[in-house]
């Protein structure tokens, strides 16, 4: 068994992992489009921001969300 650092042996592992792969690379690109796809432009255009748009101030926002945690049963389908 190899000693040392456990975050380089990891590193390691995983870049020499990488580094061997053939189709694993193809798979991987697609996988970071479709991620950067639902993270970043559907959020943009179908997530609107809600706290931003129903509360003006910090505390407004910070009252609303400790209201909704609390109360579970308080269903809002504003």
């Amino acid at each position: 068994m190899v000693k040392g650092n456990p975050l380089k042996r990891i590193f390691l592992f995983y870049f020499h992992g990488f580094k061997s792969m053939t189709v694993g690379k193809r798979l991987w690109t697609i996988i970071i489009i479709k991620l950067f796809i639902m993270f970043a432009i559907l959020k943009i255009f179908f997530f609107k921001d809600f706290l931003d748009n129903r509360f003006s101030t910090d505390e407004e926002k910070a009252d609303y969300v400790i209201e909704q945690l609390t109360n579970p049963n308080n269903i809002n389908n504003d």
